[in-house]
């Protein structure tokens, strides 16, 4: 790795159409060209870009070709994490990416510019939380095991669960037990951090000695002064991360934003269909 690296972390695009989407907040290419115009003029310019999931809003074809040209504009590598408002299906198709089967997670890895990328695709169809499958953790453990003398980097659009034990907001992270073997997994892994989104706001955590970063994204925000509702405003934000040999750090350029509220979800509703249906929440 050389001395310093830097890469921009993206997260919850949700790229669609408010016209023909009652669940799309705004025009979220505009907030996506407005950020990419200023990833342009980063210096030293990122090595990469991370985007961690909920690419689209919808999960359709259409939106993902939209994504692949806006993104192509900014002349980097992209790596593309799955969230729960994507579809497998959509996305090997509107990117044009070969898939050994439609529904097949979108698990990768590569090394960029001296550091090993891993990706894990968190999203379950039909669900809102994080689930990592047997199969999964499989690939993990080997892929951990390859290019042993670089930092790594985890992808993963859902969170691990920070908490002792399961909790009722388990829609907003990698279910509590995964997120357990997860962590027994990556223990003396050299791992910088994980990088994440889901959750809409801007939050840094420290789990089992590695930095969780979660990014707010740009489509909406969450308003955490709000803990009897899942209320939704308007704003946006992405990260500069740099590496050096000292670790991992990371500064948040927020997006101009007047917080208008955009919408808000009982936690009950939450909680019954957590498991059911994924819903346009988060």
């Amino acid at each position: 790795m050389t001395p310093d690296v830097t890469f921009v972390h993206l997260t919850d695009l949700h790229v669609g159409d408010p016209a023909t989407d009652d669940h799309l907040f705004s025009n979220t290419q505009s907030p996506l060209q407005e950020v990419l115009a200023l990833v342009a003029t980063i210096e030293p310019r990122p090595s990469f870009i991370v985007a961690s999931g909920d690419l689209s809003n919808r999960g359709d074809a259409e939106s993902y070709g939209i994504l692949k040209r806006l993104m192509e504009g900014a002349s980097l590598p992209v790596v593309y994490a799955l969230g729960n408002h994507d579809t497998r299906e959509g996305f090997y198709a509107g990117m044009g990416i070969a898939a050994s089967a439609p529904d097949a997670p979108y698990d990768h890895d590569e090394v960029l510019d001296g550091v090993h990328v891993i990706t894990l695709d968190s999203s379950e169809p039909g669900f809102i939380g994080g689930t990592i499958e047997p199969k999964q953790f499989e690939w993990l453990a080997r892929t951990l095991d390859t290019h042993p003398d670089l930092p790594k980097l985890i992808v993963s659009h859902h969170p691990p669960a920070l908490g002792e034990a399961p909790d009722a907001a388990h829609w907003r992270h990698i279910a509590f037990e995964q997120s357990e073997r997860l962590a027994d997994l990556l223990k003396g892994r050299n791992v910088l951090g994980i990088l994440s989104g889901h959750i809409h706001h801007d939050r840094v955590s420290v789990w089992n000695g590695i930095p969780v970063i979660v990014g707010m994204g740009q489509h909406a925000a969450t308003d955490i002064l709000r803990t009897d509702v899942l209320r939704m405003v308007r704003g946006s934000s992405f990260a500069i991360g740099t590496i050096r040999k000292s670790g991992l750090s990371v500064a948040f350029v927020p997006l101009p934003t007047d917080r208008a509220e955009l919408n808000v979800y009982p936690l009950q509703m939450l909680i019954e269909r957590a498991a059911a249906v994924p819903v346009a929440a988060e």
